[in-house]
C-alpha cells in the first residue's frame, strides 16, 4: 500500500470517530446571541459599534456576517474527524474574491484572515456552506438555487481536495487559482461576470483611488478627504473616536504612524524595505471596513513616491480569533498580527507584497497590506442561479486549496470525504437547518435594537450628524 493508499485509510477510518452524517446537527443552540453578540463588540470604538449593528441590520444575510463568533461558539458543539489544522475561521462567501500578487497576477482565493487560528477543517466548510445558503435566501433564489450552490460548492471542495491528495507538496503549494482559469472553465452565463471582475481589478490600483479619496488642502500637500462614517481623521471634528480614547491623547497623527512602522519595517523581506524607502507619508485616516470588522481599528496611510505616485497602506486592528476560546489548539504566535499574516500566507499561494505586522501605542496589534490594490469581490445581487453555482465552485476549490496547502493533509481529509454524497448531504441540512437558527437570531437581534438593549445607527444617521 503507498502513502497516498495509507493516509487516505487513515481518513476514512476517521469516520468511526465521527460519520459523515454527523455534520448534518448545528449542535447546541439553548443560547441566546445577544451576550455573544456584545462580547464581540468589547474593546472596539464605541460610537462604531452603533454602526456595525446598523449594517448587522440591513439583511439575515449582514447580520450573518457580522456574527463570526456566535457560529464559532456554536461550532464547538459539534462533532468533527479529530484533525486540527490552520483555518481561515470566517470562510462565509465575501471573504473570497481576487486580488494581485506581487508580480500582478490576478488570483482568486480566500481573502481576510482576521480570524485564521488552528481548528477544524469543518468548521471553515460549515461556514461557507451556511452563507451560500443564507445569501440564496436572502436574494430570494428559491429552495432549488439554496440546495444547489451548497452541494457545488461541497462538490468542488471534494474534487479538489482530492486533486490536492494526488499532487507532490511543491505542486499543492505553488497551485493557484487565476482568473484566466476561470475565464477559460466558464459557462456562457458566468463569463461576463468573470470578465467585467477582470477589468474591475486592472482599474483598482492605486492611482485610480488617488482621486476618489484624496484631495490637495489649502498648503497644496495630498491629504485624504473625509467621508463620513467611512473615512475620517482622528484630530479633527469629524473624528468619530470616543472623547476619552488614548489616540485623541496624541499630539496629532505623526507619533502614531511612527510607531506603527517601527515594528512593521522589520517583518518586511528586504527587497520589500527598500521599497517601501521610496515612499514618503502624507496623510493618515481612519477607514471603517467591512460589517464584522466594524468598531475595531483600521487606519489608511497615503504615501507617494517622489514622483508623486501614491501608496495607500491599510493597519487593520487584529484581535483575538472568535476560535481561540472554542478550540484546545493555541496559535504559534503571542501577536495577533503575526497571527492573521501568517495564517494568510499560508493559506494564500501568493500574498500582498507589503504585507507585514506592527504594535501601535498601548500595546494594540495590527496587520498592514495595500487597500485595495487590484481587490475585488463578488457582487451576488446581479448573479443568477447559474452564476451563483459558479462561484459556488469556485469558492469550494479555494477553501480546498487553502486548507490542503496550510495542512499538508489533504489525502487524510480527501479519504474522511470519500467520493459519495454523503457529506454534501450532511452539509446541506446542516446549512439548511443553521439558516434557519440565523433568521431566529436575527429577529432576536432586531428585538433587541427595538428595545434598546442594543443601539444601532445607519451611514444616513452618522453623514446627519456631520452635516454643516
Amino acid at each position: 500500500m503507498t502513502t497516498l493508499q495509507t493516509r487516505m485509510k487513515q481518513g476514512k477510518d476517521a469516520r468511526k470517530k465521527c460519520s459523515r452524517s454527523a455534520h448534518a446537527t448545528t449542535g447546541k443552540m439553548n443560547r441566546d446571541p445577544i451576550p455573544l453578540i456584545k462580547a464581540s463588540s468589547q474593546g472596539r470604538v464605541a460610537s462604531l459599534v452603533e454602526l456595525r449593528y446598523g449594517r448587522m441590520l440591513v439583511s439575515p444575510f449582514t447580520f450573518f456576517r457580522g456574527n463570526a463568533l456566535v457560529q464559532a461558539h456554536d461550532l464547538s458543539s459539534t462533532e468533527n474527524m479529530g484533525l486540527v489544522g490552520p483555518i481561515c475561521g470566517d470562510a462565509h462567501l465575501m471573504n473570497f474574491g481576487g486580488f494581485a500578487t506581487p508580480e500582478r497576477n490576478l488570483l482568486f482565493s480566500v481573502n481576510d484572515f482576521d480570524e485564521a487560528h488552528p481548528g477544524p477543517w469543518e468548521w471553515d466548510v460549515k461556514r461557507l456552506a451556511a452563507s451560500f445558503v443564507v445569501a440564496a435566501r436572502d436574494l430570494r433564489h428559491g429552495e432549488s438555487v439554496e440546495e444547489d450552490v451548497c452541494r457545488q460548492m461541497v462538490g468542488a471542495y471534494q474534487a479538489t481536495m482530492l486533486e490536492c491528495a494526488e499532487q507532490s507538496a511543491l505542486e499543492t503549494w505553488y497551485e493557484s487559482i487565476k482568473y484566466e482559469d476561470l475565464l477559460d472553465q466558464a459557462r456562457k452565463s458566468a463569463l461576463e461576470h468573470v470578465q467585467r471582475a477582470v477589468d474591475k481589478a486592472e482599474r483598482r490600483t492605486h492611482a485610480e483611488l488617488l482621486p476618489k479619496i484624496s484631495e490637495r488642502d489649502a498648503n497644496g500637500r495630498l491629504v485624504i478627504r473625509d467621508d463620513l462614517p467611512e473615512i475620517f481623521h482622528l484630530h479633527k471634528n469629524t473624528t468619530l473616536l470616543d472623547a476619552d480614547d488614548d489616540w485623541l491623547r496624541l499630539a496629532d497623527w505623526r507619533p502614531l504612524f511612527d510607531t506603527f512602522m517601527r515594528d512593521y519595517r522589520t517583518t518586511l523581506q528586504a527587497d520589500r524595505r527598500e521599497l517601501l524607502s521610496r515612499f514618503h507619508v502624507q496623510d493618515l485616516a481612519f477607514k471603517v471596513v467591512g460589517v464584522g470588522s466594524v468598531g475595531t481599528r483600521c487606519l489608511v496611510a497615503l504615501l507617494t513616491d517622489d514622483q508623486e505616485f501614491p501608496l495607500f497602506l491599510q493597519f487593520k486592528e487584529a484581535r483575538r480569533s472568535v476560535l481561540a476560546d472554542y478550540v484546545k489548539a493555541k496559535s504559534r504566535t503571542r501577536h495577533e498580527g503575526q497571527r492573521v499574516v501568517e495564517g494568510q500566507r499560508l493559506m494564500q499561494s501568493a500574498s500582498d507584497l507589503f504585507l507585514g505586522w506592527t504594535t501601535g501605542p498601548n500595546g494594540r496589534h495590527f496587520y498592514v497590506r495595500q487597500l485595495r490594490d487590484m481587490k475585488i469581490s463578488a457582487e451576488l445581487e446581479n448573479f443568477d442561479a447559474d452564476t451563483f453555482a459558479a462561484y459556488a465552485r469556485v469558492c469550494g476549490r479555494a477553501l480546498a486549496r487553502a486548507h490542503a496547502k496550510a495542512s499538508g493533509n489533504a489525502a487524510l481529509i480527501s479519504g474522511y470525504i470519500g467520493k459519495g454524497d454523503a457529506l454534501a448531504d450532511a452539509l446541506f441540512k446542516y446549512a439548511r437547518s443553521y439558516t434557519a437558527q440565523n433568521e431566529r437570531d436575527f429577529e432576536r437581534f432586531q428585538q433587541a435594537c427595538r428595545k434598546g438593549r442594543l443601539t444601532a445607527r445607519s451611514e444616513a444617521d452618522f453623514a446627519a450628524d456631520h452635516l454643516p
